[in-house]
């Protein structure tokens, strides 16, 4: 059996475009007719440059090769152009690759993925979501307001879930850390408040930054919000910043998580062994695939560290995270997003049931892709998947970030 064909789909989720402007799916068939999935999670460039690059990595690294041979061809990526050294773009293209190759091995044998990863170690995984506004909530202002977050936690709690993430700091800038203004402090504690108060002790708080902050921002930033007991303190100085991020960890009492912008087990050691955050949050459709993710959890297993796989992307990728969760010991929870265009793409094959979500026992991924349904909504825009503001802090007139959301029209 022999990698044989690629093809690479480019989609856009409906609105409100929950997951990015669009996702890269791809699927590569075997010279015996197995078809595989995939999900690249990369945006450093626009999506025809990705389809491009994907082209490239799948025809010089892996096409004629067969399926079982994943360690040879993350070598051939990983060290391609006298590199060996992490590219997430270039890592992003093998790590849908990748997943498609676990898919097809899956098929092949009549097995779920996990269960040629280690096996099952987890019948069940406990599963967080972001706070996305209510029907009837204004979206222009749910992004600033402490009481619509906490009507969206309190939904969020009635439907099973036991931990939701929010980003209430702003901005999502391109300039580097910058000190919070006090407003955004402020707003934070607001938050987390709101928050505690609607959901009690039945659920954990997840706060997000995007890696906005200096080192000392950040440290007042925690110090603030700890006395509500967030689980996590997410990329709390920019993710290159491993020195910084481990000074944070220090200085204020909230955990630190980090890992959805990272990529390969080469950045991940770097995290754990600087000190610098103890629950990891691998994005596979960027950090390598499943393999790859398997020895990130084990290199946070061994540090007694947990793994949080992050989802802001499409259903292949969550399938992806949800049988490597299924895999290992280490799993805390696992990032979903609950939308008809996510649930239908998979034709329902995963679903999250009172906050929980049990891994798929059919062959491969255990997911059918509609393929009809991808084509039906071409990304037509100039956007890349997510994108920063080039505008500072605003010091003055406040601070918001849109849950990702892509502005109107793109």
């Amino acid at each position: 059996m022999k990698l044989a064909d690629l093809d690479v789909i480019v989609t856009a989720p409906p609105a409100p475009g929950w997951g990015g402007r669009y996702w890269i799916l791809v699927k590569v068939t075997t010279d015996t007719g197995i078809t595989g999935w995939g999900e690249c999670y990369a945006s450093a460039v626009g999506p025809e440059a990705m389809r491009a690059i994907i082209t490239d990595v799948f025809a010089r690294h892996m096409a004629g090769e067969n399926p079982e041979n994943i360690e040879l061809m993350f070598r051939r990526a990983y060290s391609a152009g006298f590199t060996q050294r992490p590219d997430p773009t270039v890592m992003g293209a093998f790590s849908g690759l990748e997943i498609a190759c676990w898919d097809i091995l899956g098929k092949h044998r009549g097995r779920p993925v996990h269960a040629l990863m280690g096996g099952r170690m987890n019948d069940r995984i406990r599963a967080y979501t972001y706070l996305y506004p209510l029907p009837g909530q204004p979206m222009s202002e749910f992004w600033t307001s402490p009481d619509m977050a906490a009507e969206s936690a309190a939904d969020a709690l009635a439907r099973g879930y036991t931990a939701v993430k929010f980003d209430p700091a702003g901005p999502y800038t391109l300039r580097g850390g910058h000190e919070p203004a006090m407003s955004d402090i402020t707003q934070s504690v607001a938050f987390c408040a709101a928050i505690r108060e609607a959901v009690g002790d039945r659920a954990d708080l997840l706060f997000g930054t995007h890696g906005q902050f200096t080192t000392s921002g950040a440290i007042r930033l925690g110090q603030a919000i700890a006395r509500y007991g967030p689980l996590w303190f997410e990329e709390p100085v920019p993710p290159d910043n491993v020195t910084a991020m481990a000074e944070v960890a220090r200085r204020q009492p909230v955990p630190v998580a980090t890992g959805e912008r990272l990529t390969t087990k080469a950045e991940f050691a770097a995290v754990l062994n600087a000190g610098a955050a103890n629950i990891l949050q691998p994005a596979l459709g960027r950090a390598g695939g499943l393999w790859e993710g398997r020895k990130i959890a084990a290199l946070a297993e061994a540090a007694n560290a947990q793994i949080a796989p992050h989802l802001y992307a499409g259903p292949v990728e969550w399938a992806a995270n949800v049988h490597l969760a299924a895999s290992i010991s280490n799993i805390l929870m696992a990032e979903t997003i609950e939308t008809r265009f996510h649930a239908d793409l998979i034709k329902g094959a995963i679903t999250v049931d009172d906050g929980f979500i049990r891994p798929p026992e059919a062959p491969g991924l255990g997911i059918e892709v509609d393929e009809d349904l991808a084509r039906a909504y071409p990304f037509t825009g100039r956007g890349l998947h997510l994108e920063m503001q080039e505008a500072p802090c605003n010091y003055a007139g406040g601070n918001a970030f849109a849950g990702g959301a892509p502005p109107d029209g793109d």
